[in-house]
């Protein structure tokens, strides 16, 4: 089993973010925010998921987390020293699992590892990561040969190389069918217990972050000002240890309390969308 990584706090301070248009000169003080004074904290080995609606900036928050974005405003801390450029203290995941095709399952996750990283060591902890998501029998296969659940697991392995004091998840598990993505599920909670790291979860699903995490954390806009920022507008924590009875009463409590934070009625209707536990996806 890997030894466990650090698990490193995260300070949010005031954060703000603002995009200029393509090609317009002086114009973006002109522009709405995407983010608008965004303060939280999360705690060392914290699952913290993050909800919101299209285009409310939850994966610019976890971009600035990472140091992919700067922030116009505020700043961000990790273990108490401030987000200066790409963070080698983070590891992120995306939706896609972005697995180089041409290199096998284990030259996939050996990728993740800090450069420098002796090549005995660095062998010990490929084989002991690739062991820990389930794939020791298909070491060896490249992308094409695998299915797309193994891909993801290869890349959660992948970003769990460096033993990264924040794990950032962008939609991880967005783009698998419904079993897999519950088995998915399964998978980050055992590796959490395992080697129980800091973890921001972007996700639109209600359910998922029910079940993962510790807290949630729903971003939102003003209703009388829409051309406000978004900022935290509910943050609820989830009763329970890990893993969670998905029928339990208290999460369906929590559950109607959320979709109703996003809009959605008592009719499962949301801006003339059917409402499902998934949101759609959104540019930011």
């Amino acid at each position: 089993m890997p030894a466990s990584p650090p698990a490193f706090a995260v300070e949010f301070e005031a954060i703000g973010r603002t995009f200029a248009p393509a090609n317009t000169r002086g114009a973006a003080s002109r522009l709405p925010p995407v983010l608008r004074d965004v303060s939280l904290s999360v705690r060392p080995g914290e699952v913290v998921a993050i909800l919101g609606t299209s285009g409310c900036g939850k994966s610019t928050l976890l971009r600035i987390a990472g140091g992919l974005d700067t922030p116009s405003f505020g700043r961000v801390r990790i273990d108490g020293a401030p987000v200066a450029g790409i963070d080698p203290r983070c590891a992120v995941g995306f939706q896609e699992p972005r697995l180089l095709p041409w290199r096998t399952v284990t030259e996939n996750v050996a990728l993740g590892l800090p450069r420098g990283t002796p090549r005995v060591s660095g062998r010990a902890r490929v084989t002991e990561l690739i062991e820990l998501v389930g794939l020791s029998a298909f070491a060896d296969h490249r992308p094409r040969a695998i299915s797309g659940g193994m891909a993801q697991r290869t890349s959660l392995a992948r970003a769990l190389a460096r033993r990264p004091g924040v794990l950032l998840l962008d939609e991880p598990f967005g783009a698998l069918d419904a079993l897999t993505r519950l088995k998915m599920q399964d998978l980050l909670l055992d590796v959490h217990a395992q080697a129980p790291t800091t973890v921001l979860l972007v996700t639109h699903d209600v359910d998922e972050a029910l079940q993962l995490a510790d807290r949630i954390i729903l971003l939102g806009r003003d209703d009388n000002d829409h051309r406000a920022g978004a900022t935290i507008v509910q943050e609820l924590t989830v009763p329970g240890a890990r893993p969670r009875d998905r029928g339990s009463a208290e999460l369906a409590e929590l559950r109607g309390r959320l979709l109703a934070g996003l809009g959605i009625d008592r009719h499962g209707e949301a801006r003339g969308l059917a409402a499902t536990s998934t949101i759609p996806a959104f540019p930011y």
